[in-house]
């Protein structure tokens, strides 16, 4: 009888073993790599995809960070959904979404989007004041331009936009043919923290630029892009006639 009991008790034994762990060489879910498609984990689209360029945390890095509450004020979330999905014309941000050849689904960057807003967005009353509009509503003009840069910005970028100690120039060739005319009014607006310039509240003291201003000095910074900036060849005809 109780060998019988014993030989018992070692096959419930045995049987426990093979039901309660993984049999040997087989991996578990959490083995599995998973596909790049099949990635949801905000923290990990944002930093394969978003980290090199706006920055840690979304703080800033090559580009405006994510993280700045007045950028995410004036930036709705279609604007950040259409930059993300296909890139913006005439800077350095590239296209993420597979329909656009890049390598994000749809649901990938809804979730950067999404999660974009909730980390980092603040309430427009948090502001202080409301921001100019993210586009411009009337025509800037290059011309009352200069007086705005000169009462907003000089301090900082000189009197031509050539750039002091305090801050880089803003006219340097290739500078602005890195960057879109819509990038220029968002560092306007938004200012770039991650380097120390102010956003439209701050730029000069006592004073905060009226979204005219704002049009109005992006202009005259237009006005100073070269249509071919650094190009080293001669035109067509230009090399006929040095021929």
């Amino acid at each position: 009888m109780n060998a019988r009991i014993s030989s018992l008790a070692i096959c419930v034994a045995a049987l426990s073993l093979f039901v309660g762990c993984q049999p040997p060489g087989k991996p578990t879910s959490a083995d599995i790599e998973l596909k790049p498609e099949e990635v949801r984990d905000f923290a990990v689209l944002y930093q394969l995809n978003c980290a090199g360029c706006h920055g840690q945390e979304g703080k800033g890095n090559t580009a405006l960070g994510l993280a700045n509450p007045v950028y995410l004020a004036i930036a709705s979330d279609d604007t950040i959904r259409r930059a993300t999905a296909s890139g913006i014309h005439g800077s350095l941000m590239p296209a993420f979404a597979k329909s656009a050849g890049g390598m994000l689904t749809d649901e990938q960057i809804e979730i950067l989007v999404h999660e974009i807003r909730a980390r980092w967005g603040r309430p427009n009353e948090d502001l202080g004041a409301t921001p100019p509009p993210y586009t411009a509503k009337e025509p800037g003009s290059a011309t009352q331009g200069a007086g705005v840069y000169a009462t907003y910005c000089a301090a900082c970028h000189g009197p031509e936009g050539k750039g002091t100690p305090k801050g880089s120039s803003i006219i340097d060739d290739s500078f602005l043919a890195l960057v879109s005319d819509q990038n220029l009014r968002t560092t306007v607006i938004a200012g770039r923290p991650d380097l120390g310039q102010p956003d439209w509240r701050n730029c000069a003291p006592g004073r905060v630029m009226t979204p005219q201003e704002v049009t109005d000095v992006v202009a005259w910074m237009v006005a100073q892009r070269k249509a071919n900036p650094g190009q080293p060849y001669a035109t067509t005809g230009q090399s006929q006639k040095n021929n």
